[in-house]
């Protein structure tokens, strides 16, 4: 099978799932597969589904939670898919782009508007999926066109106001067949120093306010109107929980963090925890800001 894979990419056996997920869980994956291009990617696919072969797409793994066992399938990942054009104020960037580099990128370029990205630990597709954002803004404030493969492995193009998001969410979270290849992007004209002086004074907020010292997978809960989970789950006297090796961070109530050795069963455990004592005392459904997958 590795033969047959490697005609669309790089090829990996038997990876160790800590290693490509930022909450360092899970055990090995029979193959990962990077695709060398979109129409590799397209082909790949074709190919699994032909032969039954189950898979999976991953971002940079940083916003999931992943069973404790082996998956015998095909993790694909979008790292090649990088294409990077910048003309103007205008930028075209592929899925597969780390978000923080293209903060670091179009800074250096003399743009600005994604300083409040540099922290997410995010692909550019992730972020176009999940609709990431922080500090009172997100990545669809800036987006002009996403193209994506849909179900028919067609490859579609939208504008953005005829992709339907909100906040923390998208269609692409909707369609699991839908896989975002790449987006169009608008920012503003900026000062490199200007620029830099907003980085360093979110980058100092979250160290002071997040345990990024541990692996996690960021603010696990979507905030609810005029509200904020971490104050909610602060309020119930729930940091420092323990389940196994995950715990509820005492620095910042919206993150579970793994303190040694946690598998995503025990944080799913205190993600339920969460839920039922928050619905408990204030009749509150938290809704899920990461993903549970399941095979």
């Amino acid at each position: 099978m590795k033969e047959v894979l490697e005609q669309y990419g790089d090829v990996f056996e038997n990876v160790e799932l800590k290693k490509i997920t930022s909450y360092k869980i899970g055990k090995i994956a029979k193959y990962v597969v990077m695709p060398a291009n979109i129409e590799c990617l397209v082909d790949l696919i074709e190919e699994l589904k032909e032969t039954k072969m189950p898979y999976l797409v991953f971002g940079s793994g940083s916003n999931i939670i992943i069973p404790d066992k082996d998956y015998e399938g095909v993790i694909i990942k979008l790292d090649n898919l990088n294409k990077l054009v910048i003309k103007g104020n205008k930028v075209v960037v592929g899925s597969g782009y780390y978000l923080p580099k293209l903060v670091k990128t179009t800074v250096n370029e003399g743009l600005k508007g994604l300083e409040w990205a540099l922290g997410i630990p995010s692909s550019v597709g992730g972020a176009v999926v999940g609709n990431a954002g922080a500090y009172l803004s997100c990545i669809y404030d800036f987006i002009e066109t996403v193209t994506y493969l849909n179900d028919k492995k067609q490859i579609v193009t939208l504008k953005k106001e005829d992709i339907k998001y909100s906040y923390r969410h998208s269609m692409f979270k909707d369609n699991k067949d839908y896989i975002v290849l790449e987006c169009k992007l608008e920012l503003s004209k900026g000062n490199y120093d200007a620029s830099m002086a907003i980085i360093d004074d979110r980058m100092k907020r979250r160290l002071e306010s997040q345990p990024l010292e541990y692996p996690s997978a960021g603010s696990v809960f979507r905030n609810p109107e005029g509200n904020y989970a971490g104050k909610l789950i602060e309020d119930l006297g729930l940091k420092g929980h323990i389940i196994g090796g995950a715990q509820i961070s005492e620095k910042h109530a919206n993150f579970i963090i793994n303190i040694g050795n946690a598998t995503g069963e025990d944080i799913i455990e205190l993600i339920n925890l969460i839920k039922e004592k928050v619905k408990e005392v204030y009749d509150i459904d938290l809704i899920l800001e990461q993903e549970i997958i399941k095979w």
